[in-house]
């Protein structure tokens, strides 16, 4: 992670120390290596329960997809991996992935994962990341933030409709029968 990166986190967060018990920390490789399997499992399994992927080859779909966006792990260009912390020295109580992209010309930030785990989930640490986000992304020279939530994570959604994000478009899936 750049030093101008890291050093403009620990800034934000230090403006929000007082009212926030949560910390975007860049990842160490120890870290990411422990994270990436975690992600490549939690992203086969919710493909799953949408019903996009079938269980059989699901796990290797999804290490394939993630070793395609992130080619040299941690050290891919222009993609930032984060522990989410209660507090800077606190516990790790997620993950977040985020990548800067340009698409048709706009450069924008797109976020491949949010994670906080079960036990710090509902305290705010997913909306503070997301708020501690917009000022680097906004450093970077992005001009939005998109994601991808699944359907049946309406947690998700609630939170990322208060936090202003808006649908952009919705995929639809109807599964048929043999005698259809």
């Amino acid at each position: 992670m750049p030093a101008k990166v890291s050093s403009s986190i620990r800034r934000r967060q230090a403006r929000h120390r007082k009212s926030a018990v949560t910390a975007l920390i860049p990842m160490t490789q120890d870290v990411f290596a422990s994270y990436a399997e975690q992600s490549i499992k939690g992203y086969a399994h919710e493909n799953i329960v949408a019903g996009r992927w079938p269980e059989q080859g699901a796990l290797e779909r999804a290490r394939q997809e993630f070793a395609s966006r992130v080619p040299q792990g941690l050290a891919t260009a222009d993609h930032h991996f984060f522990e989410v912390r209660a507090d800077a020295p606190g516990a790790t109580v997620g993950y977040l992935w985020l990548a800067i992209e340009e698409r048709r010309g706009v450069r924008g930030a797109y976020i491949y994962d949010v994670v906080i785990h079960a036990p710090f989930r509902r305290q705010g640490h997913a909306k503070r990341a997301f708020q501690l986000l917009e000022p680097l992304v906004r450093s970077l020279g992005a001009s939005s933030i998109g994601l991808h939530v699944f359907v049946h994570n309406p947690g998700a959604q609630a939170l990322y409709e208060q936090l202003g994000y808006q649908a952009t478009g919705i995929n639809m899936l109807k599964r048929l029968g043999p005698d259809a």
